[in-house]
C-alpha cells in the first residue's frame, strides 16, 4: 500500500497513468470548518499493463510538507487517459478551486449507473456489490482525514474507493457502448466541466432561500443580507451558517432593524453576528435593500419556493409518463425529470433540462405532446402506453 509524500513519486505516477487508458480517482476532504472544501486525500489506480483492472493503486498526501499537486494537475489535462470518479461533483469543485482545472475526458460511474438501469444516485457500495462482487468496510467513512498519521484501516478504505472502481468503470463502459448511451453520459457530464456549477455568485446567492413571501421588498432585503453573508463566507473561507443561518437571515429581512439594539432583539441570531463586523454588514444590508429603488427589486417569480399556476391534472399524468418511460428505458427516472420540473412544465415553462438535448429524446418531446393533447395515456396492468389522439 504506497502512499505518496513527496512531487517527484506523485510525478513518477502520474506518467505511470498518463500511459494508460484510464485512472480511478477518489479523494477525501473535510468542509464543516471552512467555506471551501479542503483537499486531504486522493487516492488513484490504473489498469495493469495486460489490460486487468488488478493494476497498481496509491494514496497522495497533499498534506505532505513540500508536495505540491502539479503532476496530478497535469494529467487531470492529459486528453490521452479517461479520469473515472464517482459522484464527481465535490472532487471536481476541489480541483476546480484549487488550479482551475478540469479532469478531461471525464467519467462518472454514478451518472452511468443512473443512464445503464441502476437506479437514481445509486451509491458506491452498492456498485462495489452489484458489479465487483465485493464488499467494503465502511468503518472509516465518517474520519477525519486531516489528522495524520491515517490508520492502516483509512488507508484500506480509501483504496477501495478506486480499486473497485475499476471494474465498475469497464463494465458500465461495456454497457454504455452496448446500448448507444454513451453520448447520453458525455452530455450530463458537460455541466460538470462548466466553472459556472461551482461558482457561486453573492448577488444570486438569495434564490438559494426558500422564502414565503411574494413581496418585492422582502426580497430585496433577503438578496442583500444573501449578498453580505456569501461575500464575507467567501473572504473569510468560512461556512456561511457560521456568519448568519439561513432562518435568523429571513427573520432579520422581515424585522428590519435599522441598529445594534434592535438587531440584539433577533430571536435566531447566532451571539457572534450581535456585533462587530457581521452585525455592521447585516444592518448595512437591510439599509440597502429598504433604499433600493422599486423598479430594481428582485422579481418574485426567481425565488425558490414561488408558487407555479400549476395544472395538478396535467402535472400527475406528466409524473406517470416519467415512470413508464423511465421503465421502458431502464434510465433512472430523476435523471429524466426531476419533482419540480414536472410541475413547472405543467405550469407552461419550457426552459427546462428535461426538455433538452437525449432527455427529450426520451421523455421531454412526449411531455409536450401530453400538455397539448396530442398523446394520451392508457394503462393496461401494470403497463402505460402512449396513444395518439
Amino acid at each position: 500500500m504506497q502512499t505518496i509524500t513527496t512531487t517527484e513519486a506523485l510525478a513518477a505516477f502520474c506518467e505511470s497513468a498518463a500511459r494508460a487508458p484510464y485512472v480511478t480517482i477518489d479523494t477525501e476532504f473535510i468542509r464543516e470548518r471552512t467555506y471551501y472544501s479542503r483537499l486531504c486525500l486522493v487516492q488513484m489506480a490504473i489498469p495493469a499493463p495486460d489490460g486487468s483492472p488488478e493494476g497498481p493503486a496509491v494514496l497522495v498526501d497533499p498534506l505532505a510538507d513540500g508536495l505540491t499537486l502539479d503532476p496530478l494537475y497535469a494529467l487531470l489535462r492529459d486528453d490521452s487517459t479517461v479520469k473515472v470518479f464517482h459522484a464527481a461533483r465535490q472532487d471536481l469543485e476541489i480541483f476546480f478551486v484549487d488550479a482551475g482545472v478540469f479532469p478531461r475526458p471525464l467519467f462518472d460511474t454514478q451518472v452511468a449507473a443512473m443512464v445503464c438501469g441502476f437506479g437514481d444516485q445509486i451509491g458506491y457500495e452498492t456498485l462495489v456489490r452489484k458489479i465487483a462482487r465485493a464488499n467494503m468496510d465502511k468503518t472509516s467513512r465518517f474520519t477525519d482525514w486531516s489528522r495524520r498519521p491515517l490508520s492502516e484501516a483509512q488507508k484500506k478504505y480509501a483504496l477501495a474507493d478506486v480499486t473497485h472502481l475499476r471494474v465498475i468503470y469497464e463494465h458500465l463502459a461495456q454497457e454504455l457502448d452496448r446500448s448507444g448511451r454513451t453520448a447520453w453520459v458525455a452530455e450530463e457530464l458537460a455541466v460538470l466541466t462548466d466553472p459556472q456549477t461551482y461558482q457561486t455568485d453573492p448577488e444570486t446567492a438569495w434564490q438559494r432561500l426558500k422564502t414565503r413571501s411574494n413581496s418585492a421588498r422582502f426580497l430585496g432585503i433577503v438578496r442583500e443580507l444573501a449578498r453580505f453573508r456569501e461575500e464575507y463566507a467567501q473572504a473569510r473561507d468560512i461556512p456561511r451558517n457560521r456568519v448568519i443561518k439561513d432562518d435568523a437571515l429571513l427573520e432579520i429581512a422581515s424585522t428590519r432593524p435599522t441598529d445594534l439594539e434592535e438587531l440584539g432583539r433577533a430571536r435566531l441570531l447566532l451571539r457572534e453576528a450581535r456585533r462587530g463586523d457581521v452585525a455592521d454588514g447585516l444592518l448595512r444590508a437591510v439599509k440597502a435593500g429598504l433604499e433600493t429603488p422599486a423598479e430594481q427589486l428582485p422579481d418574485p417569480g426567481n425565488a425558490r419556493g414561488a408558487q407555479l399556476q400549476v395544472n395538478p391534472a396535467l402535472a400527475d399524468l406528466l409524473r406517470v409518463l416519467l415512470k413508464a418511460r423511465a421503465e421502458q428505458t431502464g434510465v433512472a427516472a430523476k435523471l429524466l425529470a426531476s419533482a419540480s420540473e414536472l410541475d413547472a412544465i405543467a405550469a407552461g415553462e419550457r426552459d427546462l433540462p428535461a426538455l433538452r438535448g437525449w432527455r427529450a429524446e426520451v421523455f421531454g418531446n412526449d411531455a409536450l405532446r401530453l400538455c397539448r393533447g396530442e398523446i394520451a395515456l392508457s394503462a393496461k396492468g401494470s403497463n402505460v402506453t402512449i396513444v395518439e389522439v
